[in-house]
């Protein structure tokens, strides 16, 4: 189960984040925030759940 705080990876091949791992901030209407910290860059993403797994 994917909940707020959760490390998860993008599994969507399709998609521009396709294996990126970041952490949960939020969980809604089957969607999921997810935060992606790089170095001096922060972006936070919506996903799909069915995009994403536990890592």
């Amino acid at each position: 189960m994917i909940l707020p705080g959760a490390t998860v990876k993008v599994t969507n091949p399709d998609d521009i984040y396709y294996c990126f791992e970041g952490l949960v901030q939020r969980v809604s209407d089957g969607k999921a925030a997810v935060l992606f910290e790089g170095g001096n860059w922060d972006k936070l993403v919506t996903f799909q759940l069915s995009e994403l797994t536990l890592t």
